[in-house]
């Protein structure tokens, strides 16, 4: 199976706002989300990509745009990347929701809440993997696949892949703009690297990558 590069979407402004996203549209990328997006674009030019996906969610697809354009694809638009339906707490005030008695269930018992109105953390992991399982199916084992998407999906995810109960889901940093490595093999799965935040050179072996050994040579230069 390929080799994922889970990719958190650039910097907005709506955080600033102290409420909760969701799926609310129209959010768009900050100044500093969009340069964020383009250093990103330049640290994976190299990167022989098989294909970009992205949640359809606008700050996700912005930042799949420079490194799709500088690598020549297409973005396809995985609607079961897109970001936690949080229901009634779309565009709640974080302020508001600490209030709630479910609050804490979901910052230290997450695998038991429900978001008023949306769906469960267990509901958003399954939908998240299975998202990832379909677009690994579609791709030979020696590809690369960027997969631009959100925070708690990308924890979610590698939450699932490692093993870890899902309570522990939100001790993984997942900054924004960051490129965290997934390594989807035969025997299993393995986080390659994590949280990798532009400027940075990522690692590509000389010779094509069609070539079986093409995706060993890079592992092994990414684990160094």
């Amino acid at each position: 199976m390929p080799l994922l590069l889970l990719i958190r979407h650039g910097e907005n402004d709506f955080v600033k706002t102290g409420r909760m996203a969701g799926h609310t549209p129209g959010v768009h990328l900050n100044d500093r989300g969009r340069e964020q997006a383009e250093e990103l674009a330049e640290a994976l030019k190299e990167v022989p990509l098989a294909a970009i996906y992205s949640s359809p969610l606008e700050r996700a697809l912005e930042t799949a745009a420079p490194i799709a354009r500088l690598r020549g694809l297409e973005t396809q638009v995985k609607d079961g990347l897109i970001e936690s339906f949080i229901g009634d707490w779309q565009g709640l005030e974080i302020k508001a929701a600490r209030r709630f008695d479910t609050w804490g269930t979901l910052q230290n018992h997450p695998s038991r809440f429900r978001f008023p109105g949306g769906e469960s953390i267990q509901e958003q992991q399954t939908r998240i993997v299975t998202a990832i399982e379909e677009i690994a199916r579609s791709h030979a084992a020696h590809e690369i696949v960027a997969l631009v998407f959100h925070a708690d999906p990308i924890k979610l995810a590698v939450t699932y892949y490692l093993g870890m109960p899902l309570d522990n889901f939100q001790r993984i940093g997942v900054d924004t703009a960051s490129v965290t490595v997934l390594h989807l093999g035969r025997e299993g799965a393995s986080l390659v690297k994590q949280n990798m935040r532009a400027p940075f050179k990522f690692p590509v072996p000389s010779g094509p990558p069609a070539k079986k050994n093409f995706l060993e040579k890079l592992l092994g230069m990414l684990r160094k």
